[in-house]
């Protein structure tokens, strides 16, 4: 009898060691009084080491991860919601499975709904929370909560609507000073500093770049020499050059703090993935463009050079500092696109990345005119201007001209349009490379071109580059992933043909299916004969003789995505998932409303229905299997009996390979 007990305690232990339903999340409510008539509805979420929840705001959730929402609704007689609910700063990375910024929480998360009484009775306020968590390994499928809160305070009046713009504002602002001091770092803001870092790079190159523009290379030489010849002494020169070079540091940074101070810094970030933010840029980008390649400049007002140039006669510091001035006007036609670019591109990281992105830039301008000041000798060494620093800017101009279309797909993306997918993307900037190639070779000429009587070597060297580059990406046209700029394409989905022109497919080769079987389609672009339906692709199944592999998944898990696009893809494994199973993918996070008829009683949540697709899928996994999680991945036979043990998040190829081979063993 002790052995029948401690087996059965055995096996207890296993089922549970590898199934189990997780809840990585707990909700707390409470309410905090702002005044006698508002009060915040305060939701705490306290989560379990290592998952994350994510955040109310996702640009995309069509293919992103399922944002957590907060239902509630205003009550005519007892109270009015006064704005949207509030959330904490977060954590913010670039998500390269998802391919957009996405925000989240760790170890807790607090939302807060600011309400107006409208009676002095003690009222019960009902609600519900959808969220989805996530770990390294894992996904949850969407759940709810429900939100219960008791509030009692005097009657205040309705409010109307720039009374609710300005409590939201002051709302808002207190909550930020609040999340600064309460911030702690982690990995994420490591990657934070990482990024400035790479921002503030990419800004030195872009302002070495600008450096060497006809609007600002000439005058190095004239303003070192104007330095060295009027001071008392090389000394003085020298101290004369730095502060002049502090200033053009000083004038572009301030240029950063204004941005920053204008639009704020998490507003930036916001406007990163607005639509009319990235057609606005789309626009300036190409007139940026147009204006480098010789079309006409781009000048500010004459007569702010006039004045400036007043004021620079006055001598001393303030003279040298409106010298430094006078240089970013005269230069604005050369540097104000590339200024323009850096400052979009900081944009998109919001914080005080325009600071940084400025500090960069101005750097690389700056440096020259010190350093040539310190070592006047070295003039001589520099080429003599001429037609090569027009040939610098018209590059400058095909290298805007390609990121102002980045813009443009980023804004169809959001809206969804499909006008700007994937192959006309990269076919447009085959183009614009390829006509660089034929300008670098002397093959175009352009309005302010110098006559060409011969290639250099650099120019050949670079030419041979962009050529080279161009025909890279020809091949993406039948599907190649070009992981050399996979950041700037839209995804391989978001296509004509999901598997390219000419309708090449990944992987290796398998069965033909002429015909698709009802309720079934091709997963692109692994060419897979899929069954979102259980029934239909058990019944499938059974009807061709082949075992069934349930592939438990959700749009917006990351996990499920790394599986199929990294283990999936591999040709042992493709080959098997073409061939010797059928597969039925269930997403749990499937938001389609069910048909009248299926709307039936959750068994997991008395009282609750089950609303939509995926909460059917995800309620048989959890019932059936004892899970929640995804991936999850079930062999088993046409009797709904498992074939091998399931499997989760299984990364190693050969793992998985192994598993699928041993339960393909056990199908008889």
């Amino acid at each position: 009898m002790k052995k029948i007990i401690s087996l059965f305690l055995l096996l207890f232990t296993i089922y549970f060691a590898d199934a189990q339903i997780l809840n990585p999340v707990k909700f707390e409510t409470s309410v905090e009084k702002i005044t006698d008539t508002d009060y915040n509805l305060v939701v705490k979420a306290n989560i379990d080491k290592s998952w994350h929840l994510y955040s109310q705001y996702v640009s995309d959730p069509d293919n992103g991860p399922i944002p957590t929402t907060i239902y509630l609704k205003d009550s005519i007689n007892t109270f009015q919601l006064i704005g949207k609910p509030i959330e904490e700063k977060g954590h913010i990375v670039d998500d390269p499975v998802f391919g957009m910024k996405i925000k989240y929480f760790e170890e807790t998360a607090t939302f807060k709904q600011r309400i107006r009484l409208l009676t002095n009775h003690k009222i019960d306020i009902n609600g519900e929370i959808e969220f989805m968590v996530c770990d390294d390994s894992q996904c949850l499928p969407p759940t709810y909560v429900d939100l219960n809160f008791s509030v009692q305070g005097k009657a205040g009046t309705l409010a109307d609507a720039s009374e609710i713009k300005k409590l939201v504002a002051v709302s808002s602002s207190a909550e930020k000073k609040n999340e600064e001091s309460e911030v702690t770092p982690t990995k994420e803001d490591s990657s934070s500093k990482k990024g400035l870092w790479t921002l503030f790079i990419l800004s030195f190159f872009a302002g070495f770049a600008a450096l060497l523009t006809p609007c600002v290379f000439p005058m190095i030489p004239m303003t070192v020499s104007f330095f060295t010849k009027q001071s008392k002494n090389r000394a003085v020169g020298i101290r004369n050059a730095v502060i002049y070079g502090l200033s053009i540091i000083v004038l572009y940074v301030l240029l950063g703090v204004v941005v920053t101070k204008i639009f704020g810094a998490d507003a930036l970030n916001a406007l990163a993935t607005n639509v009319w933010f990235n057609v606005i840029f789309f626009i300036l980008l190409i007139v940026f463009a147009v204006s480098f390649l010789g079309a006409f400049e781009i000048v500010l007002p004459s007569s702010w050079g006039t004045k400036v140039d007043k004021q620079a006669d006055r001598g001393g510091m303030i003279g040298i500092f409106f010298m430094a001035l006078a240089l970013a006007i005269v230069s604005f036609s050369c540097t104000g696109p590339i200024v323009g670019t850096a400052l979009v591109a900081a944009a998109a990281q919001g914080g005080i990345a325009p600071i940084i992105s400025m500090f960069g830039f101005s750097l690389a301008i700056a440096l020259p005119f010190a350093l040539f000041a310190a070592f006047p000798g070295w003039l001589n060494s520099l080429p003599k201007s001429g037609g090569w620093l027009n040939t610098v800017k018209v590059v400058l101009g095909f290298l805007e001209l390609a990121l102002a279309f980045k813009f443009l797909s980023n804004a169809d993306l959001v809206l969804d349009l499909h006008l700007l997918e994937r192959e006309v993307f990269i076919a447009i900037w085959i183009a614009i490379f390829g006509a660089l190639a034929f300008y670098l070779f002397g093959k175009i000429q352009l309005p302010h071109d110098s006559p060409l009587n011969h290639i250099s070597v650099g120019r050949l060297s670079l030419g041979l580059i962009v050529l080279s580059f161009t025909i890279y990406m020809i091949p993406g046209l039948w599907g190649a992933p070009l992981n050399l700029i996979s950041a700037f394409p839209p995804p391989q989905h978001y296509s004509e043909s999901p598997y390219g022109v000419g309708y090449s497919k990944l992987g290796s080769g398998g069965a033909n299916h002429t015909e698709i079987p009802e309720g079934a389609h091709l997963m692109a672009p692994y060419d897979i004969l899929t069954f979102n339906d259980y029934d239909l692709g058990l019944a499938y199944a059974e009807k061709i003789g082949k075992p069934v592999m349930i592939d438990f998944t959700g749009k917006a898990c990351v996990n499920c995505r790394k599986m199929e696009q990294n283990v999936w893809v591999k040709d042992k494994v493709l080959t098997i998932l073409k061939n010797d199973i059928v597969l039925i993918s269930l997403y749990v996070d499937d938001k389609r409303p069910l048909a009248e008829g299926d709307i039936v009683a959750s068994k997991l949540n008395p009282g609750k229905k089950l609303r939509f697709i995926g909460q059917k899928w995800s309620e048989l996994e959890t019932i059936r299997y004892g899970t929640n999680a995804q991936p999850y991945y079930v062999l088993m036979n046409h009797n709904e009996e498992n074939l091998i043990d399931p499997v989760g998040y299984t990364p190693n190829v050969d793992e998985y390979y192994n598993w699928l081979k041993k339960g393909l063993s056990n199908f008889k």
